[in-house]
């Protein structure tokens, strides 16, 4: 019966050292799952932080962009309008080229109409 009682009472130490054991694994794991969380948590605020920065980046190369179109359409614009300018100058000028020479052309023919008709009033 003793030999019994001192089986039974060496698998009931061995069962608590067990237990212990379990208990510590978990305590252990759980540990570890929380280290894992923690990090999870700081890689997703570190990944957070990196695509503010990576928006911020592209938000500023877009502003930058649209201004660079902004003052290449301004320049474009600039430019027609001083080829539209210099057209219409150029224009201008043509057109008083040929008053000037429909004025002279007019001049001339009155002036042989005139010839003639002093020619015909002394004959």
């Amino acid at each position: 019966m003793n030999t019994k009682l001192l089986v039974l009472a060496a698998a009931s130490v061995l069962a608590l050292a067990a237990c212990k054991n379990t208990a510590e694994g978990a305590q252990e794991d759980a540990a570890a799952a929380a280290a894992a969380t923690e990090q999870a948590v700081a890689d997703a605020e570190q990944a957070a932080a990196d695509a503010a920065a990576n928006t911020e980046q592209a938000a500023d190369e877009v502003a930058a962009d649209v201004a660079d179109a902004t003052d290449e359409a301004a320049a474009t614009s600039e430019s027609a309008l001083d080829s539209a300018a210099a057209s219409v100058k150029d224009a201008a000028a043509d057109t008083k080229d040929a008053v000037k020479d429909a004025a002279a052309d007019a001049a001339g023919a009155v002036k042989d109409a005139a010839a003639k008709a002093e020619d015909a009033a002394r004959n």
